[in-house]
């Protein structure tokens, strides 16, 4: 039988008939996921009745494939290309690589529509976390990416002045702090 893969967060149980084991915890009365990866169920004996629930970590190291979607931060930009750093795996980056890889986003491979028109510099900047996906292993040195999708795009961006900053709207995110809108490629919430 096949063992249950569950997400950081997803719920195991009410606390009163489950044991919380590595890999989980309780929070208000429940028992939830600290880590993704195979659910296990120890039996239960006559002096604990109830079941140990483990989440243990995935085995095997975990690399980017082709259609994976990834996190990753851009740490470089010029005219033609975003040099992106890939931190997770999965949308919400649910599996933490041990390593970062290096990709790269060309200016073809930001958007689906008016391809000519796109600016990298509008698009990400330094710092910003991306969510997107793998659409070639790239040549030697890096991963090929894109965010072509609505999905995909900036996910979390600071402002020159050096705040937080939330989105308003597919192509802006505001700095709540001073009120000064950047232009970025965003990322519709999944």
């Amino acid at each position: 039988m096949a063992s249950t893969i569950v997400l950081p967060g997803e719920p195991l149980g009410p606390s009163a008939t489950n044991i919380p084991g590595p890999g989980s915890h309780i929070h208000a009365g429940h028992l939830f996921s600290s880590l993704a990866g195979p659910l296990a169920k120890s039996s239960t004996s006559k002096s604990t009745p109830n079941p140990t629930l483990t989440v243990a970590r995935p085995s095997g190291i975990l690399i980017p494939e082709t259609g994976t979607t990834v996190l990753g931060r851009i740490t470089r930009t010029n005219p033609r290309l975003a040099n992106l750093s890939i931190l997770a795996l999965g949308p919400s980056g649910e599996h933490t690589c041990r390593d970062s890889f290096p990709a790269i986003i060309r200016q073809q491979d930001i958007r689906a529509t008016e391809i000519d028109k796109v600016k990298v510099a509008e698009s990400f900047r330094v710092g910003d976390v991306v969510r997107a996906t793998v659409i070639s292993l790239g040549d030697e040195r890096s991963y090929f990416c894109s965010t072509a999708k609505n999905e995909l795009g900036v996910v979390m961006a600071v402002s020159e002045g050096g705040n937080q900053m939330v989105p308003v709207s597919w192509r802006e995110f505001l700095d709540e702090r001073t009120g000064a809108r950047e232009l970025r490629k965003v990322a519709k919430p999944v």
